[in-house]
């Protein structure tokens, strides 16, 4: 039996029984059938199988299928695979069946996972090198998708030396205005990058990069007019820091600004104000801020009171028409705005404070108010990892999880705190390299001395250890403190 007699048959059975059954060797065919006849549920139902089957040896067939059929689902499933494991994709045999425009594509990605910006280069190497006589012609098109500022000089040098390229007159020219060009808004690959987390000094304009993990502690110093005063900070689903900030020559006017990783500088974000719609709400007194990404769109909010009443004031940001819409306010029923957490989760924002948690539904546009906390006297610190949201107060003594899938609390077991350890400056939450740490500013009283405590926590032992950081002895703001992926060099060269 033919494969299109064994399509028909098989759209003939779902029709008549509602049966559907899909394999890897006919699924792609009976995609297409379903999607020629508009049969949404087997289309879907496929396109489903196909995302869930994304392995080394179908990936890049899976791929080229999707790419020209532009089956999203299966595309992005694709593309999270090949960025992970970028390297052992080049090294396979199906990786040469690949069209020029999807090779262009696949390296054009900031999600490479890959150490080195000359791996990109050598893999373009093999994919010309295997049908050098078709594909030579490509080459001048491919290589500005090459990030050559990520290059040395001896990097390029050897690029340029090239057999290919000095084979192909055009290739050499497109290198030298790439290379002159110099474009730093191309970032570095996700496997060029390492998390660090970001401490503000409290009395001068520096801020301190560091994995303690991997002993990395970079300091830097910015000018006064180059480094933002912060009021809360967000790291995005794409690595971009947006912090926002209040300018007191502009009658306070607050505004939003991002962090150029490559120039290691922060710049206006272009965004249009938000704070001009705060002087709008008639007797609305705002006691804090927060800037929250949901999947891709940032959410500004403001907690306060009008009248007697708290409330939590909230805004979202068009990118496409540079506004801020209006969202659904949150009432709150108790006064609890001012120690207060505002954190992504799930697809969902959620605003956590002492008495009371509530859920904001970005698609409904509509807030609903969930399990109310364990007793905790203040919520000063918050982080999200995975599906749980972690608390604690302003003397550690309290920790606390919350589980957004079932809608329950649950009290950790606390920091071992001794007797002569005072907390400086409200602890801080962060998951750093899969883990949630905290960073506690001590003065010890016997020694009259300041110093830093960081902590780790085991989730299954439920216990704290000491991570023996080597921070500079300076004091650091840790109560914003984003975790983000830093190209290291940017940090050095600056």
């Amino acid at each position: 039996m033919s494969k299109e007699a064994l399509e028909c048959q098989q759209i003939l059975s779902y029709i008549y029984s509602g049966t559907l059954y899909v394999s890897l060797d006919k699924v792609q065919p009976l995609y297409q059938a379903a999607d020629l006849l508009q049969l949404d549920y087997v289309r879907d139902t496929c396109s489903s199988y196909m995302a869930m089957n994304v392995e080394r040896s179908t990936c890049v067939d899976l791929y080229k299928f999707a790419d020209v059929f532009s089956v999203d689902i299966v595309l992005k499933s694709c593309w999270q695979w090949i960025a992970k494991h970028f390297t052992e994709v080049v090294s396979s045999v199906d990786f040469f069946s690949l069209s020029v425009d999807q090779l262009t594509e696949i390296i054009s990605h900031d999600e490479l996972d890959d150490k080195e910006e000359t791996t990109v280069w050598e893999a373009v190497v093999r994919w010309v090198q295997h049908s050098k006589e078709d594909r030579l012609h490509h080459l001048p098109s491919i290589l500005p998708h090459i990030r050559f500022n990520l290059l040395t000089s001896d990097d390029t040098a050897a690029i340029l030396d090239h057999p290919l390229v000095r084979e192909d007159p055009g290739s050499c020219e497109v290198i030298k205005t790439v290379v002159q060009k110099r474009n730093s808004n191309l970032k570095a690959r996700l496997g060029m990058t390492t998390e660090m987390v970001m401490l503000s000094h409290v009395d001068s304009k520096e801020l301190l990069f560091m994995n303690p993990r991997e002993g990395k502690y970079i300091s830097c110093s910015y000018k006064s007019e180059d480094l933002p005063s912060f009021t809360d900070v967000t790291v995005t689903s794409d690595n971009n820091i947006y912090v926002l900030t209040r300018d007191r020559e502009r009658n306070n006017e607050l505004s939003v600004f991002k962090y150029n990783h490559a120039a290691n500088v922060w710049e206006h974000a272009g965004m249009s104000s938000v704070s001009k719609w705060l002087q709008q709400e008639n007797g609305f007194r705002y006691y804090n801020e927060r800037l929250v990404e949901v999947d891709g769109v940032l959410f500004y909010l403001a907690g306060g009171k009008v009248e007697d009443s708290g409330l939590v004031w909230m805004r979202k940001y068009n990118c496409h028409t540079d506004q801020w819409q209006e969202c659904s306010q949150l009432k709150l029923d108790y006064n609890s705005h001012y120690q207060s957490a505002a954190l992504s989760c799930s697809s969902h924002l959620y605003f956590i404070a002492s008495m009371e948690v509530h859920r904001y539904d970005p698609k409904q546009d509509c807030w609903c108010k969930r399990a109310t906390p364990i007793d905790i006297a203040e919520v000063c610190s918050a982080v999200v990892m995975g599906t749980e949201i972690f608390c604690t107060d302003g003397d550690f003594s309290q920790t606390l999880v919350y589980d957004t899938e079932s809608d329950c609390w649950q009290e950790l077991e606390g920091w071992p705190n001794t007797e002569n350890l005072g907390i400086d400056i409200v602890p801080s939450l962060f998951v750093l390299d899969n883990r949630m740490h905290v960073l506690l500013n001590c003065t010890s009283e016997s020694e009259e001395a300041y110093i830093y405590l960081l902590n780790v926590y085991d989730r299954s032992a439920d216990t704290w250890s000491d991570v023996k950081a080597s921070l500079p002895y300076k004091r650091y703001y840790g109560q914003c403190s984003p975790v983000a992926r830093i190209y290291l060099p940017y940090l050095k060269g600056a």
